[in-house]
């Protein structure tokens, strides 16, 4: 109670001789003893029962009697002829009264020191409450310091009414030994009226307390004060600060701490819900930040949610706290913000550690980057290959089942069978079309674009290949960077570079039937004509593969890889990944409705062309039906056996079918027509977006060549 004491008023150095301590009672050699007799007073007159007005005192004993009701009056107990009432109300408060017969003086004397009084009732009042346990561990330890305080001032009460029972003091000399203590206790009274008024608990008490030290700042003594039971205040609240900036855990039994927890929120709902908020809102700030942390208060959340991530892990560690680190204290040289950042600098260095180290994030990285950007495709090869009947059926009809096992065998019996993180490959079947997917993702642009357009009606048929898609098993803590919604951003673009590929494989069996007919002088017939189509369209879905290959993915990858190299916090690489994807899903065209549209367009009628391109050969050319791709051979050696065979009849054929050659030129005004409106598009969107632009040399060289 050092602190306390040190700025309470000193011990009194009494001073007989001093008239302003002394008074008029107690002038010459008489005693206050004498004079009482001389004038028919007593000292048993104050015993109770006794009704007598004080006016008819002389007043020197009615000095006495003011001096004697006031003493009571600091200490909340009334006298004799000052009475307390208390008035209810809106806030509770007191009214002091004296009698209406004492000497003027006396009462204007008095009322100087009702306001310390009053303000006495008022802080003793929400002491006993406040020391409730409902109220909070900072309510406790601020009713503990004025506790400690009063102890101090019922001290001083006490030395004055010792004085006054020996005749020594006077009224004057009460006022002059009260007045120090009366600024303190008006600037509490004030706090504790709306701490009151506001039923405050935790912070709110903190800010009440900082705040009337601001209005204090000319009066060092008071200031000085308020800053010390603000210590003591706030060393309850930072002792539950300290245990979660270093060790992550919320211990508050009361609700007072700014952070808040969503137990409702688990871990586990980041690979499972795409709209999963547990990264932002398990821990979160609330609203009564104390205004000393105020600026670190972003710092202290992080800090405490990056060892709760390590703690679920397995893996306990705690910041190491030394005497000079303990968060006990705060005050204007700011040390305490020195240990907050020094703890987010370790927990956020341990985490990151921990999450590339123990659990290879970046190996995770590269190996959904192989699977689902399709960075090493020869195991799709093989699947396409194997999968290609169970891929044509509807998505109903489709056994996922039976498409798994066929990705292990393609995993297994290709290069993919060395990367040990091949087994968390999934496959799912979708029951959309990727437009329709995207328009259903609220957080995406695309969706405010085209969530009410017309144009996004179903096909009347789709199959696996257009809803084919790939999934991966991402374990806690990796979940945090490569979430259900990263993940699903993966698959809107793998579903993209996936039926990509089909159209470049179907094309590429169209090509290989046109070429089977080399041997055979096609030139001027449709067979001709068609054959420039089929490679005008190849071209053109090489370039885009091209383009989303090597002008969009790669760049973007070796970006984000260098960033990750050097980022900070968990946050930093969970920023940069993000910003990764969405860059990714822009300049892949997915956020960009109307070329979207158009490119699906394009490969719709590229698709409709080389399954209609068996039928148009073998119409114009009597062999049989050349299956697959990989039957090409075969065709080829029953083409040379015709051509050996009968080469006018061919040709006669070729030249006579009118409805080949009228399919071949409805087919190539169709793609001539959309890749025309597709240039007016990449031109105006390459203004905006740079990156258009090499999509847009590359479509037009297509245009050039036709």
């Amino acid at each position: 109670m050092d602190w306390i004491t040190s700025l309470s008023p000193s011990t009194p150095q009494w001073n007989v001789d001093r008239p302003f301590l002394t008074g008029q009672f107690h002038q010459g050699t008489n005693s206050s003893s004498q004079i009482a007799e001389t004038k028919g007073f007593s000292m048993d007159s104050f015993s109770p029962g006794i009704e007598k007005a004080i006016g008819s005192y002389h007043a020197s004993v009615q000095e006495l009697i003011v001096i004697d009701d006031l003493l009571s009056a600091l200490v909340g107990i009334e006298g004799r002829y000052i009475s307390i009432k208390r008035a209810r109300g809106k806030d509770d408060n007191y009214a002091f009264q004296v009698d209406a017969s004492m000497d003027l003086v006396l009462q204007e004397s008095a009322r100087r020191l009702f306001p310390l009084c009053e303000s006495y009732l008022l802080i003793n009042q929400f002491v006993e409450s406040r020391s409730q346990f409902k109220t909070g561990l900072v309510n406790h330890a601020f009713a503990a310091a004025l506790r400690a305080l009063f102890l101090d001032y019922q001290a001083m009460v006490a030395q004055l009414e010792h004085q006054f029972r020996l005749g020594r003091l006077s009224i004057q000399g009460l006022w002059f030994y009260c007045q120090p203590m009366m600024g303190s206790m008006q600037a509490l009274s004030i706090v504790v009226n709306k701490a009151s008024a506001n039923n405050s608990v935790g912070s709110t008490i903190l800010n009440l307390l900082q705040s009337q030290t601001k209005a204090m700042a000319g009066d060092h003594a008071v200031r000085s004060l308020l800053e010390k039971l603000t210590q003591r205040a706030g060393s309850a609240y930072l002792g539950i600060l300290e245990r979660w900036v270093y060790e992550g855990v919320i211990d508050d039994p009361y609700g007072e701490l700014f952070i808040a927890e969503n137990k409702s929120l688990p871990k586990e709902s980041l690979s499972q819900d795409y709209d999963a908020k547990y990264w932002r809102q398990r821990y979160s700030l609330k609203d009564d930040i104390p205004s000393f942390l105020e600026n670190a208060a972003g710092i202290i959340l992080t800090t405490g949610k990056y060892l709760n991530v390590m703690r679920e892990c397995g893996h306990n560690v705690q910041v190491p706290v030394s005497e000079n680190s303990k968060l006990m204290t705060f005050g204007a040289n700011h040390h305490y913000l020195e240990c907050i950042k020094a703890a987010y600098e370790f927990a956020s260095g341990e985490l990151l550690n921990l999450i590339k180290e123990k659990y290879d994030l970046m190996g995770k990285l590269r190996s959904i980057k192989h699977y689902l950007l399709l960075d090493q495709g020869d195991f799709l090869v093989h699947f396409m290959d194997i999968a290609r009947d169970e891929l044509s059926k509807k998505p109903d009809e489709i056994s996922v089942e039976k498409l798994q096992s066929l990705l292990d065998l393609a995993l297994r019996t290709t290069a993919a069978a060395a990367d040990p993180c091949h087994e968390d490959l999934t496959c799912c079947v979708e029951r959309s079309t990727l437009i329709k997917r995207l328009s259903m993702l609220k957080d995406l642009e695309i969706h405010r674009t085209v969530c009410d357009d017309s144009d996004l009606e179903e096909p009347v048929s789709i199959t696996g290949l257009e809803t084919f898609s790939l999934s991966y098993k991402v374990q806690w803590p990796l979940s945090l960077v490569i979430s259900r919604k990263a993940l699903t951003k993966y698959q809107l673009i793998f579903c993209f570079l996936f039926h990509c590929k089909h159209v470049d494989r179907q094309l590429c069996g169209a090509w290989q039937v046109h070429q089977a007919v080399r041997a055979l002088n096609t030139r001027g017939t449709a067979i001709s004509r068609s054959s420039l189509l089929c490679r005008s369209m190849l071209k053109f879905i090489n370039s885009l593969l091209h383009y989303l290959t090597f002008e969009v993915l790669e760049p973007n990858w070796h970006v984000m890889h260098n960033r990750l190299q050097t980022a900070k916090s968990i946050d930093e690489v969970i920023q940069y990944h993000d910003f990764f994807l969405e860059k990714c899903l822009r300049e892949c065209l997915l956020l960009l409705p109307k070329l979207l549209k158009k490119v699906e367009r394009l490969k719709s009628i590229c698709l409709q062309y080389a399954a209609a391109t068996q039928w148009l050969i073998s119409s114009s050319i009597d062999i049989p039906k050349i299956g697959t791709p990989s039957n090409s051979s075969l065709g080829m050696e029953k083409l040379k056996q015709l051509k050996i065979r009968n080469p006018p009849q061919a040709m006669k054929l070729a030249t006579e079918n009118a409805q080949v050659t009228d399919s071949i030129l409805k087919f190539e005004r169709e793609f001539n027509s959309e890749l025309q409106s597709l240039r007016p598009i990449l031109s105006s969107g390459s203004r905006a977006d740079p990156y258009l632009t090499h999509l847009a040399q590359w479509i037009l060289s297509v245009e050039r060549d036709q």
